[in-house]
């Protein structure tokens, strides 16, 4: 089973930054393709990106330019970092494995495995 747990959010005002943590259990993070995706109140899951073994990011669209996956295989940890926050980024944040070893081209928001989130309050 693997266990997965999201720190590093809080509320930010518009303009700023964050970056977010997911601890992952065993070698998850070195093994796997990783993912990040959000989910807003009232709204349906939406991803950001994923990170394959190789140390290969991939975003959205929407997210390219604003957020950074990046992780720390000794650690076994996962990074989010999005800069210039707007409101429309408050959600609960998630990082997430299917325990593939290949990442899909297009990231998404659907995974077998993910953490308790951590919530990102943007505004002013």
């Amino acid at each position: 089973q693997v266990r997965l747990v999201e720190s590093g959010g809080g509320s930010v005002q518009p303009g700023g930054s964050l970056k977010l943590s997911c601890v992952a259990s065993g070698d998850t993070v070195s093994q796997y393709c990783m993912g990040w995706f959000r989910q807003a109140p009232g709204k349906e899951r939406e991803g950001i990106g994923n990170i394959d073994s190789a140390n290969n990011p991939r975003y959205v669209d929407s997210m390219k330019g604003r957020a950074t996956i990046s992780k720390d295989n000794a650690t076994a940890t996962l990074y989010l970092e999005i800069t210039n926050l707007e409101p429309e980024d408050t959600a609960t944040y998630y990082c997430a494995t299917d325990l593939l070893y290949w990442c899909s081209r297009w990231p998404g928001a659907k995974y077998a495995y993910s953490g308790q989130g951590t919530q990102v309050t943007v505004s002013s």
